[in-house]
């Protein structure tokens, strides 16, 4: 069994030395940087302008990390902002909080309004339109609308046909079930314990956690994170301890029995 939380190596990259690198650029100056200046001209910006727009820029993000919504003050702040949160975004992929499509569409929807910001700056710097641009909204739409959505689950004892218990917004379909089933009880060498999560068409996604007694099955419309995965396989963990004289004891009476994996519909992994 394959674990989604694993991450594969590459060899033959170097180490990044500097965490900055990591950064999407920034095209535009910083305020911090300092500016050419030409014999007999000033500095198009001064220390002071430079200060309070780090301040405001500074003010943006710490509001736009609690999760407030932001209209930055300047240009230059706007594009900060959506720096960083172009970089929120591939940490909380990068943990496992959110699938590549929440990714792709959240990560997709700030590039495109930092692009728009530098065009319009680039062909007039003064021109207000960059704050039609800049305004906050619909990332929050995308991130639910991209979630993976449980559609049901099944938890069965080895080798045994019948489902222990069910649950789910839609009936499983049990000619696929069982086929996954077959295959994983025919295995030479089983491993006791796994997690792995496989795409099985129409856009729904698989979530195997495998242990010593039983197996739970999860089917999710759209990929899964690793941390919806994750709460698979140690709720089915949680089931095994709890049931494990039970199960030991080859149990069949639904009333010995405790179901954590219940949580699964009753919370619909992160609504």
């Amino acid at each position: 069994m394959t674990d989604p939380t694993e991450k594969p190596t590459s060899p033959g990259l170097s180490p990044v030395p500097d965490e900055s690198s990591l950064r999407s650029p920034i095209r535009p100056v910083h305020p911090n940087a300092e500016e050419p200046t030409r014999p007999g001209v000033l500095p198009a910006r001064s220390g002071l302008i430079a200060k309070a727009t780090q301040i405001s820029t500074d003010k943006a993000i710490a509001q736009a990390e609690n999760g407030e919504p932001v209209m930055p003050e300047n240009p230059q702040a706007a594009l900060e902002l959506l720096r960083r949160k172009m970089e929120i975004v591939a940490n909380e992929f990068g943990e496992g909080k959110i699938n590549r499509a929440q990714f792709n569409a959240m990560y997709g929807r700030y590039g495109e309004q930092r692009t728009i910001i530098e065009t319009l700056l680039k062909r007039n710097p003064e021109n207000p339109a960059w704050k039609q641009a800049a305004a906050p909204g619909h990332t929050s739409f995308l991130r639910q609308h991209f979630e993976a959505r449980l559609i049901y689950y099944l938890v069965y004892q080895h080798n045994f046909a019948t489902p222990l218990m069910m649950g789910g917004k839609q009936q499983p379909n049990m000619d696929q079930v069982s086929g996954v089933l077959q295959a994983l009880w025919q295995m030479s060498k089983r491993p006791k314990i796994g997690l792995a999560r496989k795409e099985m068409g129409s856009g729904q996604w698989l979530v195997l956690a495998l242990g010593e007694y039983a197996v739970t099955l999860a089917m999710f419309m759209l990929e899964p994170s690793v941390a919806q995965a994750t709460l698979v396989r140690d709720l089915h963990n949680d089931f095994e301890r709890a049931n494990r004289r039970s199960l030991s004891n080859g149990t069949r009476s639904l009333d010995r029995f405790v179901f954590p994996q219940r949580a699964l519909a009753e919370k619909d992994l992160g609504s």
